[in-house]
């Protein structure tokens, strides 16, 4: 089978394709045809050794996927070969085959693209825990999305919207912030041009926003985290700027800031059986139309490392998605 193929550290363009031995199930583990992967922003970070966790070498990039199962390994038996599926597979994705434990599967409905299926895990999971476990977001409270219109802050906006916060969408460009509208956000702050504590004391009346919703860090992260109202919360996702912000630990006091660390795939890992219902709420969403991923860009496996340089360079809109093979 063909996968991409990193092999020592360094930029994204030292990725190669390469012809490897198809992997066997283990017991417990499912083998999937991979139909599609979504992109993830760390899929770059682990690339470059930038990422908190360091797979050992060789290996292919791609945390979530969408396919077929093929076979079973011993003592699985949710599924069944044939079967639709999606996984949360931390790496290992940009390939045309991939082995993957049986609870990190979850099956795909009826109504459900494999596109829509491998942009969903990563990101819905990770702003609906964000959101429900970690920030306890209540209907009512002003909720301020970093990078709005990106991967996972597209969907931070459309679930914020439907936990019955008002949502102020910040990002870096009018076409991304028309997005964030289209998804749910009722106020828009273009980062570029504004500054973004000014643009928060506006819209809230000089009050501040009771979440905030941080994939972005740097620069940005500081002055969201100042814009905080009493007992705000600070969800920390990840550092997309590439600069991880300093804590102004004067204001965590003054205003009994609570910064609260989201790292999606350890809650699921930890504690499955909350997990689970969590993402069946998300395809319940899905199922009545709430929810709608938006996967912008497709790509082939042959131009696997040209969706990740888009999703990189903070240029895709919503959810980058690479085909490693059709299945029929």
């Amino acid at each position: 089978m063909k996968a991409v193929i990193c092999r020592e550290f360094g930029p994204i363009e030292k990725l190669r394709i390469e012809e490897i031995a198809s992997p066997v199930p283990q017991a417990g583990q499912l083998l999937l045809r991979v139909a599609a992967c979504g992109v993830n922003f760390y899929d770059g970070l682990a690339v470059q050794g930038n990422y908190q966790v360091k797979p050992p070498f060789p290996f292919s990039p791609g945390g979530e996927v969408a396919g077929e199962v093929i076979s079973v390994g011993e003592g699985v038996a949710r599924f069944r070969p044939r079967q639709r599926v999606m996984a949360f597979t931390g790496f290992g994705g940009y390939a045309e085959e991939i082995a993957v434990p049986a609870d990190n599967a979850f099956p795909i409905p009826d109504s459900m693209s494999f596109d829509h299926a491998a942009a969903f895990l990563i990101a819905y999971a990770t702003s609906h825990h964000a959101l429900k476990d970690r920030a306890a977001l209540k209907s009512g409270e002003a909720l301020l999305v970093l990078g709005a219109a990106g991967g996972v802050g597209l969907t931070a906006v459309e679930i914020g919207k439907q936990m019955g916060a008002r949502v102020i969408a910040a990002a870096s460009s009018p076409e991304k912030l028309s997005l964030a509208r289209e998804y749910g956000a009722s106020e828009t702050i273009d980062y570029a041009r504004d500054d973004l504590r000014e643009r928060v004391k506006a819209l809230t009346g000089g009050r501040g926003v009771d979440v905030v919703y941080d994939p972005v860090g740097g620069k940005q992260g500081e002055a969201a985290m100042r814009s905080l109202a009493l007992l705000g919360r600070h969800l920390v996702i990840g550092f997309a700027s590439g600069d991880i912000p300093t804590a102004a630990f004067n204001q965590l006091l003054l205003k009994q800031i609570a910064l609260i660390g989201v790292l999606w795939g350890n809650f699921a890992t930890a504690e499955p059986q909350r997990n689970a219902g969590n993402i069946a709420e998300l395809l319940a969403w899905y199922g009545d139309g709430t929810l709608r991923p938006h996967v912008s860009e497709t790509y082939p496996l042959a131009q696997a490392l040209e969706g990740l340089g888009r999703v990189m360079s903070r240029q895709a809109h919503g959810k980058v998605v690479i085909r490693p093979g059709a299945v029929t």
